[in-house]
């Protein structure tokens, strides 16, 4: 899952970043609220998590923006403003959660988790993901095949989930990189590949098809 974290404070943006990428997470982060239109158009996120107090624009406003120019990504508002009324403002322009600073990181993950589920009941019911022997429950970032459960490492889950969720399409190499990885992080040459071949080694070896020349497709 791709995030893209707003804000200008260098210690707790630098912070969330690092936090939620050992946690599993492609994580990138920008400082200025007038970069967030042209990001949002370059790049695909899950989920944003957006500081309110910019000195370039305001955080309302980027709310809003997102809501009606981003479909489809949730937002979690980090805030300094703790007031009940200011609470009800941003749930109500289009906040799905919000965490009144200081943050902590285990919380913020948990309500990234919480908003995940949400996202997902609201497109399926069930909130499961289904193809032939294999199943996979976002709601617990599980997997199993054959009703039995499967282990998975973070990237593992993220790049099973993204052949599930478009199973009809072919991806790019590129694709899937900007699924696992943010800015920054070092990427190997052929490390899709590398996982890839681990989930056929997990499930079966017919699972990901190779697409020559394109890219990879569920099989």
């Amino acid at each position: 899952m791709r995030l893209l974290v707003v804000e200008d404070d260098d210690l707790l943006g630098a912070a969330v970043q690092k936090g939620l990428t050992r946690r599993g997470y492609a994580v990138d982060w920008i400082t200025k609220g007038n970069d967030l239109a042209l990001t949002l158009r370059t790049h695909k996120y899950e989920g944003v998590l957006l500081d309110l107090g910019l000195p370039d624009a305001s955080g309302e406003n980027l709310l809003e923006y997102i809501r009606h120019h981003a479909h489809g990504v949730w937002v979690v508002v980090m805030t300094a403003r703790g007031a009940v009324h200011d609470r009800i403002t941003l749930l109500d322009i289009g906040a799905d959660d919000y965490m009144v600073k200081p943050i902590d990181l285990d919380e913020l993950a948990a309500r990234l988790r919480a908003v995940a589920r949400r996202v997902n009941t609201t497109h399926n019911p069930e909130a499961e993901i289904e193809h032939g022997a294999l199943k996979l429950l976002p709601s617990r970032r599980a997997a199993t095949w054959h009703g039995q459960p499967v282990q998975l490492t973070n990237k593992e889950y993220w790049l099973l989930e993204t052949f599930l969720r478009k199973k009809n399409q072919v991806l790019s190499r590129a694709q899937l990189e900007e699924t696992l990885y943010g800015w920054g992080e070092e990427i190997g040459s052929n490390a899709v590949e590398v996982y890839i071949h681990f989930l056929r080694r997990k499930f079966a070896s017919d699972l990901i098809q190779t697409v020559r020349g394109v890219g990879y497709q569920l099989g």
